[in-house]
């Protein structure tokens, strides 16, 4: 939009009077390139033609009885009006808002820092350094203006030609003639200041005539609660004489009540007299009896203290019987075993078992049917504390059923280990035997107190531990661990205790 050139705050570049309020129309700003004298004044006296004053905005037709007065010496002199606060602070948000299209050689030095706050920000912080710069530079006041005035379109154009539409924002309209300064823009500012006034009495009294208004009908409403709260009280009223008449005639049959308490309160404190006298001479018998019940008792602990003592000698000699018993049986079982001449043997029957493995055998094969025995961990560690037991497993019987989703390297490795660990706490003979169709060569070593064996070709697991429990001497416990019904019933036939795989998988696991 076209802006008008201001119709008190333009000078010649010669008057001193601009030059003492603008030093810098004469001198290169900082904002842009060097510019003549002459390049000055005509952009002063046609501002809408001058691509720095007037900036990117293409330069419209001139406004209907818009005039390019020059100014005078004495509208210049004239001081800057008082602008109401309303607007101020829209002239201040005007130019914050088209603050940064200006191109950076048009903005003020102080400016070049605010434009490049916020939205929020920049009428809020720099409102100080706006206001200043709006006062004191008017080529940057019309750059500003030529862009406010293309946005707001019939309005700006209203106020060029120095009128204010009635319908308009007084302060809109103040701001826009700051910012453009036609002829009579000091009129404007000054109306819209009066109407901001009586928008702002009219306000008062509004909010006024409201508080008399609230407090009429608090009032009111304060003496309907009155009312009501009188109507509360005096029921309240007739209510407590009401209660105080009944508490007259309880206090009347309490008071009689209270006299016949007192009279039985005297007959029982008589007959409590009386008992007490008969509790006394209860509690004299009752310690003559205490103190014979305390000589029976005294009599009895002394009874008991001979009791046990000819106890302890019974039981020395009963000690001094059975020792004498064993060391006759250890004695005996010594004057045996010399007069048999039993040497320490090297070899234990579960060994001459193995060796015979190494021979060819024709006995046949015999189906294994699976089926459960006991499982209890509890027994199996009974059994293991006999003196020189000998532990049997069916391997693949066990590691099928504990960890069959490893290997049958890896299955073997792990009952073999496991194994190890109870020879080593028990210190009992282990056997532990596994069919021979998936033997493989190449076995690490076995723990110490364990024995592995295979099976040979053509026969089973099964029997190779039928024939190591049918080789051991009768009376020696055998524990043989297998789920097969068919083996544990042919164990316990040749006197081995048979147990389930799960009692041994539950031993390994606590250990």
């Amino acid at each position: 939009m076209p802006l008008t050139e201001p119709h008190d705050d333009r000078l010649r570049q010669e008057d001193p009077v601009d030059a003492a309020r603008d030093p810098g129309e004469g001198a290169p700003r900082d904002a842009g390139p060097p510019r003549s004298a002459d390049a000055t004044t005509s952009g002063d006296a046609t501002p809408a033609g001058d691509p720095e004053v007037s900036g990117s905005q293409t330069p419209g037709p001139e406004p209907a009885g818009a005039e390019s007065p020059e100014p005078s010496e004495a509208a210049a002199s004239e001081p800057e009006p008082v602008l109401p606060e309303p607007v101020r602070q829209r002239i201040v948000a005007l130019t914050a808002a088209v603050l940064p299209g200006l191109p950076a050689d048009e903005v003020p030095v102080p400016l070049r820092r605010v434009a490049k706050f916020a939205p929020n920000r920049r009428a809020r912080l720099g409102a100080p350094a706006i206001a200043a710069q709006l006062t004191a530079d008017p080529l940057f006041r019309q750059r500003i203006t030529a862009r406010v005035l293309a946005d707001t379109g019939d309005l700006g154009a209203a106020v060029l030609e120095g009128t204010a539409p009635a319908a308009a924002d007084p302060v809109e309209v103040a701001a826009l003639a700051y910012l453009a300064r036609p002829r009579g823009w000091r009129e404007l500012i000054e109306a819209s200041g009066a109407a901001v006034r009586a928008e702002a009495d009219s306000a008062v009294v509004a909010e006024l005539v409201r508080e008399a208004e609230q407090r009429a009908t608090r009032a009111e409403h304060d003496r309907a609660v009155a009312r009501v709260e009188a109507e509360k009280l005096r029921d309240e009223l007739a209510r407590v004489r009401d209660e105080v008449g009944q508490l007259r005639e309880e206090s009347r049959q309490l008071t009689r009540s209270l006299r016949e308490t007192q009279a039985r309160e005297r007959k029982a404190t008589e007959l409590l007299a009386t008992e007490r006298g008969r509790a006394a001479r209860a509690a004299a018998d009752a310690d003559a009896e205490l103190r014979r019940v305390r000589a029976r008792l005294a009599e009895a602990e002394g009874a008991a203290g001979v009791a046990r003592a000819t106890a302890k000698e019974a039981r020395s000699v009963d000690d001094a019987r059975l020792w004498l018993l064993l060391e006759t049986i250890g004695q005996a079982a010594v004057g045996l075993r010399r007069e048999l001449a039993l040497d320490p043997v090297d070899k234990l029957p579960a060994d001459f078992v193995a060796d015979a493995l190494a021979e060819p055998s024709t006995a046949p094969a015999s189906p294994a049917a699976r089926a459960r025995d006991t499982d209890d961990p509890a027994r199996l560690d009974q059994l293991l504390a006999l003196p020189r037991a000998h532990l049997v497993v069916d391997g693949y019987n066990v590691t099928k059923r504990g960890f069959g989703e490893m290997s049958l390297e890896q299955q073997r490795k792990r009952l073999i280990t496991g194994l190890g660990g109870i020879a080593a706490q028990t210190g009992d003979e282990v056997t532990v035997v596994f069919d021979g169709a998936e033997r493989m060569h190449g076995l690490p070593p076995s723990p110490r107190g364990v024995r592995v064996l295979f099976s040979r070709k053509g026969d089973t697991a099964d029997e190779l531990i039928r024939h190591l429990v049918r080789a051991e001497p009768p009376g020696r416990p055998v524990v043989v661990v297998s789920s097969d019904r068919e083996v544990a019933d042919g164990v316990r036939r040749h006197g081995a205790y048979p147990l389930g795989a799960d009692s041994l998988l539950r031993r390994l696991a606590r250990s």
